[in-house]
């Protein structure tokens, strides 16, 4: 399974999302430049995301984007499937298509797929955008030590 940069954007951009949601509407140009996104692809990207619900708008001076539910209630399974469609590693084991294999139990790279699929699915389904964040306070955190030897 590969990630296009279309999702990667678009689950960058909700977690800029979810750093700043104590600050009110974040503006595209913000969230652009803070996660190095091209604007004009983020404009279009947070449109699609304020149709599945991810996002919401608000207009005017003071406005911009921001979650339209708490980040740790937006599962990055969610947006995968959202943005990518279904996370299988090829198309005989999406369970959206069915399952379809064109030459059935002589595949023997069959159970090693679903296997590959459901192993993506247990780690996307139970990580919150709030758990990417977290994540990455602590590395930054973990980063900024200083150690000091003495001797």
């Amino acid at each position: 399974m590969r990630i296009s940069h279309r999702c990667e954007y678009a689950l960058r951009a909700l977690l800029e999302l979810a750093k700043s949601s104590q600050e009110g509407p974040v503006r595209i140009e913000d969230i652009a430049r803070r996660q190095t996104i091209p604007k004009k692809f983020l404009a279009n990207l947070l449109v699609q995301l304020k149709r599945g619900r991810f996002v919401q708008s608000k207009k005017g001076p003071e406005g911009g984007y921001y979650l339209a539910r708490s980040a740790r209630q937006i599962m990055v399974g969610d947006v995968v499937r959202f943005i990518e469609g279904p996370l299988g590693p090829i198309q005989c084991v999406n369970r959206t298509t069915g399952e379809r294999c064109e030459i059935g139990t002589r595949c023997g790279f069959l159970p090693l797929w679903k296997r590959v699929r459901d192993a993506v699915a247990e780690i996307v389904d139970r990580t919150t955008i709030a758990d990417v964040l977290a994540e990455q306070e602590r590395e930054a955190a973990a980063s900024a030590k200083v150690l000091m030897y003495h001797i």
